[in-house]
């Protein structure tokens, strides 16, 4: 299933509206690093954010390490021979994330 990437625009309005997301990848992903008081409450984080993934049908990929958690997100879809791209999909896991804080 093809899904569209965001344009230039869209990506810019993206960073402008979420100002703790930052482009990685050449620009086809955001990412963005949250640090927590300790384990459990990052473990807890993770948990939240694994539900609206669920939710939301678009996973992240996010590494985790001790109060520290990192999540980065594309497409895959988007543009599956480069690895993938920002859509629409993105833009709405990143507003999920952010209310949850």
């Amino acid at each position: 299933m093809s899904v569209t990437e965001l344009s230039t625009g869209e990506r810019d309005q993206l960073l402008a509206e979420h100002g703790n997301w930052s482009l990685a990848r050449e620009g086809r992903a955001v990412e963005r690093t949250f640090k927590f008081a300790d384990f459990s409450e990052a473990w807890g984080f993770m948990g939240r954010v694994a539900l609206l993934a669920e939710s939301h049908d678009h996973h992240p990929e996010w590494f985790n390490v001790y109060n520290r958690v990192e999540i980065t997100l594309t497409t895959h879809d988007a543009d599956p021979d480069n690895g993938g791209a920002l859509s629409m999909r993105d833009v709405k896991m990143v507003a999920a994330i952010d209310a949850l804080l």
